[in-house]
């Protein structure tokens, strides 16, 4: 096998009349077996994906490289810069052009696709494979095409500008480990990009949006349910005025494939919902799920899954269907958010709050559903809807803070005053006798 420091992909790159920028040679160079390139818009990204197919391509026979896309438009934008960069030297390698293929005169074949299952299933002994924009990507394709490797022990190369805390590419880069080679490349790294473009882009997009889009940023998705949520989680100990005696409550989301999600914990005396912990599991029966509840709870569970409630309650467990009207329940969840009447203790509760990180309206102007939002990333938060919708039935949304123990006992003292004053008033009948 050749020896990296020959490699084609700087040469032709260079033959090509493109002089790679340093983080683009660091990466043809170095030839990574798993990369994650968190990159700015327009820094190059797309050109050095090309370079990297076809070098690999060029320099070992019978190779296979994969590129997938998030969409059928851009692995067909993709594809098209990568045949057309071997087409303007009208190489001799190209035996064949067709569709979303190129097939070169060494047996090695690159083939861009869209991410649908439907299209990448097929594919074994992939030698290079590449994801575009990987950050769109959805997990379970990801999932799905890793084994891929398996027997060729072929590299992995993701490539994406940040698209929120969220799926796969970012908990690589946020938690992954040593075998993953990380590059960064803000804006401020790519000379053909000006200071002025950049400035503008910050006045029209917003801080956020610019940090994201241009300075490789995971920032927090636009149009969250509950933007604010991480803010309610509370200090290591629960207040004074909770002594273990409130009501313990909890909501269910039923799933098998999609994880069964519950959240648990205690209505205190000040009528506040402290969350003291969750299950969160996929692929395992209800006989699994129900040792893992604890006892006595009262439950409120997704009203669709009517055998599984009644299975639970055959179990011995406290349990009815909540509500499942969606948009009260995310205004009921809302509502005690804002009266500061739903806490959740560190720690106690991941899944629900990376939920709440996720958990979005759709970005599309014209979604006709716009005011529902997207159906994904609320198992858990679908239990907490489900517990609190119930808690609350009957209540008026409340939108100042909640009453502490000494308002309520002093509206308690008032009220037996008043009581008191009514007693002595001089229309109480009870106060007067008959003289004669």
């Amino acid at each position: 096998m050749p020896e990296p420091h020959i490699l084609p992909s700087v040469n032709l790159m260079r033959a090509f009349g493109l002089e790679p920028d340093p983080w683009q040679l660091h990466i043809l160079e170095a030839r990574p077996n798993r990369l994650l390139l968190n990159c700015s818009r327009q820094a190059g990204k797309s050109t050095n994906v090309a370079m990297l197919a076809l070098g690999e391509a060029v320099l070992f026979p019978k190779s296979l490289v994969l590129m997938l896309s998030r969409s059928l438009r851009q692995s067909t934008e993709l594809f098209r810069g990568v045949s057309d960069f071997f087409f303007q030297k009208r190489s001799p390698m190209v035996r064949r052009k067709c569709g979303h293929e190129l097939q070169l005169s060494n047996e090695s074949r690159i083939i861009s696709l869209p991410c649908s299952a439907d299209t990448i299933r097929g594919f074994g002994k992939v030698n290079v494979l590449i994801i575009d924009e990987a950050a769109r990507v959805p997990d379970d394709l990801y999932r799905t095409v890793r084994p891929m490797l398996a027997v060729s022990g072929g590299r992995l190369l993701c490539l994406s500008t940040p698209y929120g805390k969220r799926g796969f590419f970012y908990e690589a880069w946020a938690r992954g480990g040593p075998e993953w080679m990380r590059v960064e490349v803000p804006a401020s790294q790519i000379p053909r990009i000006k200071p002025e473009f950049l400035e503008e882009e910050r006045r029209n997009l917003g801080e956020a949006w610019f940090r994201q889009e241009y300075c490789c940023s995971f920032e927090s998705l636009e149009g969250l349910v509950y933007p604010d949520f991480a803010k309610f989680v509370t200090g290591p100990f629960l207040p004074a005025a909770f002594r273990g005696d409130g009501r313990k409550v909890g909501g269910i989301d039923f799933g098998f494939r999609n994880p069964f999600a519950a959240v648990w914990g205690v209505v205190d005396r000040d009528d506040v919902l402290w969350l003291t912990g969750e299950h969160y599991e996929r692929y395992r029966p209800l006989s699994y799920h129900a040792d893992k509840l604890p006892r006595p709870v009262r439950w409120y569970a997704d009203p669709s899954g009517a055998g599984e409630i009644s299975e639970l309650k055959r179990a011995g467990f406290a349990i009815s269907a909540g509500n499942n009207a969606l948009r009260q329940g995310i205004a009921a969840v809302t509502a005690r958010l804002q009266s500061g009447r739903l806490k959740v203790l560190p720690g106690a509760c991941p899944n629900l709050l990376a939920e709440a990180q996720l958990y979005r309206y759709s970005d599309d102007a014209t979604d006709k559903r716009a005011e529902t939002p997207v159906d994904d990333n609320n198992h858990a938060l679908a239990a907490l809807r489900y517990l609190v919708t119930k808690l609350d039935a009957g209540r008026n949304v409340r939108t100042g803070p909640a009453e502490t123990a000494e308002e309520k006992a002093r509206k308690r003292e008032e009220r037996e005053r008043q009581k008191q004053r009514e007693w002595l008033s001089v229309r109480n009948e009870e106060l007067r006798r008959r003289i004669f």
